[in-house]
């Protein structure tokens, strides 16, 4: 019997909450898939409150096979990234699907003929919506849960992506520092010895966040990010109010003491953000925080036995100067007096040679790879 595939574009609230159950389907007995918060993806989903659409806009369709979802995916217009890069480059984005080669093209053909449409020439992936936010798909590292605000997804995804013509563009590498090298003499007395040397050099001091001035943090962060950040392949700068944004969605997980400026003569010229791995909770709470997700939330917020360490940047005129390695030596350090076991570092550009060899030097073990895959249109 012939299957019938046919897409549908999600254009009212009821096919937004359709759009938003498929990966249960996906996913279902998968016990390292961590459902993202309902709240958090249909805030981010928003084109009336999320920033990020005053300059980009997106389109979501709905895959069916022999009238059941399949499928979904995001196609999505960056108008800032094409400002800043100069090219004419499309994302896609939320993608789910069956193991299923027919259902992946069709949802693949949708987005890539709308982005056609808008004048996209290459269409880019998966991005959730741009590079400040959860980009690539896992090709490697499979066995444990992922950490927050990174991807998961099927192994068998990466097929369906190669058979659909795209090609890798770029890995992103996810580093663990694990318990063995928190404690470790001699790793932690050669980080002591470099911070302690580059501290007296550069004469800067670092700084913790003051969650009681959080307004004027932010505007120092604003002041190192897009600026440290610059350089970076694919980097897209944020807008104050996407800062403010994200910063909102942040702030009721944030630990002060994670979180550290750099600053010479008064100025913000480096930052540095660790969170707590709140997926440890968030995958016992199914997706919802209310009414009782709330309290498993509280419950196990002290149990979470692990930090990711998810933003760290100089600004250009200070970099290779060693900042970074001050950063990641108050990171371990103050993470490990808080009982913290272990630290993921990401995630890290393969090309980006010195903070891979930062990783390296530290002992870290890159236990994570995501990639990112492009295909003409």
């Amino acid at each position: 019997m012939e299957k019938i595939i046919y897409t549908k574009p999600v254009t009212n609230e009821s096919e937004k909450s359709l759009f938003m159950k498929i990966p249960k389907t996906i996913y279902k007995g998968d016990k390292n898939w961590v459902q993202p918060l309902n709240f958090d993806v249909k805030k981010n989903l928003d084109t009336t409150k999320n920033p990020f659409y005053s300059h980009a806009k997106i389109k979501l369709w709905i895959a069916y096979k022999d009238g059941l979802p399949s499928g979904r995916i995001a196609a999505i217009v960056n108008d800032n990234h094409n400002k800043v890069h100069n090219d004419r480059t499309g994302f896609f984005g939320y993608f789910e699907c069956i193991n299923d080669y027919e259902v992946a093209k069709v949802l693949f053909d949708e987005a890539g003929n709308w982005l056609k449409e808008n004048e996209m020439d290459n269409m880019r992936g998966p991005i959730n919506l741009s590079t400040n936010d959860e980009v690539g798909l896992l090709v490697d590292g499979f066995d444990m849960p992922p950490v927050i605000l990174m991807l998961y997804n099927p192994k068998y995804y990466e097929q369906l992506l190669l058979s659909c013509g795209f090609a890798k563009i770029r890995d992103l590498f996810a580093y663990i520092v694990r318990t063995n090298i928190m404690q470790d003499e001699k790793v932690m007395n050669k980080l002591q010895r470099i911070s302690d040397m580059v501290l007296k050099r550069e004469k800067i001091e670092i700084k913790t966040l003051n969650m009681n001035d959080f307004s004027n943090e932010l505007s120092k962060v604003k002041e190192v990010y897009n600026n440290a950040w610059q350089h970076n392949w694919g980097f897209v700068p944020l807008t104050d109010s996407e800062m403010d944004f994200i910063a909102d969605s942040l702030k009721p997980i944030v630990d002060k003491d994670l979180v550290y400026f750099a600053m010479s003569e008064g100025k913000p010229i480096g930052f540095s953000l660790a969170i707590p791995d709140m997926n440890q909770v968030f995958i016992k709470m199914k997706g919802k925080l209310f009414p009782f997700g709330i309290i498993k939330l509280l419950l196990n917020k002290k149990k979470v036995n692990s930090i990711r360490l998810i933003t760290l940047g100089v600004i250009p005129k200070f970099q290779k100067r060693g900042i970074e390695a001050v950063f990641i030596k108050n990171t371990i350090d103050v993470g490990s007096s808080k009982g913290y076991k272990a630290a993921e570092i990401s995630w890290i550009l393969e090309d980006n040679i010195p903070m891979v060899q930062t990783a390296v030097n530290l002992g870290a073990e890159k236990y994570k790879t995501y990639r990112l895959f492009d295909k003409s249109l």
